[in-house]
């Protein structure tokens, strides 16, 4: 694409929804700084790294919405083939920290393959749902979007990162409800997830129930592939005041963070809940960033945060019911229930109202492969944004 056609392509962008996504941008990184104003925690070293990412991160937006969708999704097979062994490399020798094995150190820099792979898993979806000969009443091409969805998803589960292995689901449900999949095969879809999560619980809990000692109880937990903590965060959300200082405490913080930010909020860096460090600094950049959105800036502060995901979801939806192909409309769709399962489940589970997985808040939260990666798939919204209507470039 000469420079012409490029500049061209960039005017076309949704400007409303470019300028949502750069004030969340400019958000998180002063809100990534504020969290981590703590005695010895390089605040400024960290909000400076964060600030760095997102601007290699619209980089990457800018050149992916210039770009033309249907092109990059000719390479999606490779992109996921890509991703899935990155995940297994990180299996196999990846960098262990906080009892997560998630990193790849490429050139003395942290990646972490499981959020780009979302990017291909959406990609590779919107593709071959896409195909016109394909037969979506029947249980064949379904069988393959749950292999394609349920690889990387597994790969990721046994890093363990729970909370974006169950990212995958949702994503992959609603990308075949808009493909047209026969409704009979999606309720199908819905009563096994039911079940299997019935299962789960029974797994976690029914051995205690059944008087079971600690250690037969992990014997079990692991051959279903769980881990002690998965019961312990489960726990700390039916049973909150269990044990408020170990597995209830994050819980518990955030919510007394939330609360206490009032109408306005006590101003930011000036949070007691984060500063003083009730709310651990290794989560409160992260994982629990609106919480520290909410103290300092109070209700009104996490509204607008509220209202500009809104937005930003709303003009990814808005985006897929105006493009010109199928293709365009699933990856529209894939982008936006990505971007809103990873904002109601982060805010849900600050305010308590889910148990704590371990999800970060798109566009806010501390991580560069996090940022970078939701910068490329609303870069692929925009792309599709841009040509709505036939231009030819």
């Amino acid at each position: 694409m000469n420079p012409d056609k490029y500049i061209a392509a960039l005017k076309r962008m949704n400007w409303l929804v470019v300028g949502a996504v750069a004030a969340l941008a400019v958000v998180g990184v002063l809100f990534v700084y504020s969290a981590s104003f703590i005695a010895n925690d390089q605040p400024v070293l960290r909000g400076q790294r964060q600030a760095v990412w997102m601007l290699i991160g619209a980089g990457c937006f800018l050149c992916v919405a210039a770009a033309d969708y249907r092109r990059l999704s000719r390479d999606a097979w490779w992109i996921y083939a890509v991703t899935v062994i990155l995940l297994v490399l990180v299996l196999l020798v990846g960098t262990t920290v906080h009892g997560g094995k998630r990193w790849l150190i490429f050139l003395g820099m942290s990646v972490q393959p499981s959020e780009f792979a979302k990017v291909g898993v959406v990609l590779v979806l919107a593709r071959y749902l896409s195909r016109p000969d394909l037969d979506l009443d029947r249980w064949w091409p379904v069988i393959v979007v749950l292999a394609i969805t349920g690889i990387p998803a597994v790969l990721i589960f046994k890093e363990p990162d729970l909370g974006t292995a169950l990212v995958f689901p949702p994503v992959a449900f609603v990308m075949m409800y808009v493909a047209q999949v026969r409704g009979r095969i999606l309720v199908t879809l819905m009563m096994v997830g039911v079940v299997m999560a019935a299962l789960v619980l029974s797994v976690l809990f029914l051995p205690e129930r059944l008087g079971y000692d600690e250690e037969t109880q992990g014997r079990i937990a692991r051959a279903a592939g769980l881990k002690t903590y998965h019961k312990d965060r489960v726990e700390a959300f039916l049973y909150p005041d269990r044990d408020p200082l170990g597995t209830g405490w994050n819980k518990m913080q955030s919510e007394i963070a939330i609360g206490s930010g009032s109408l306005t909020g006590k101003g930011w860096r000036e949070g007691t809940a984060n500063v003083l460090g009730y709310l651990p600094k290794t989560v409160a950049p992260s994982d629990f960033i609106f919480a520290v959105v909410a103290e300092e800036k109070g209700f009104l502060g996490a509204v607008t945060v509220l209202v500009l995901f809104g937005t930003v979801i709303a003009g990814a939806l808005l985006t897929a019911a105006s493009a010109i192909d199928k293709m365009g409309r699933l990856l529209c769709v894939g982008v936006a229930t990505m971007l809103f399962t990873h904002v109601f489940v982060n805010v849900a589970m600050t305010m308590g109202v889910l148990p704590i997985i371990g999800i970060p808040l798109p566009l806010m939260s501390h991580g560069g492969s996090f940022a970078v990666s939701m910068m490329l798939v609303l870069g692929i919204v925009q792309s599709v944004y841009v040509r709505r209507r036939f231009v030819r470039y």
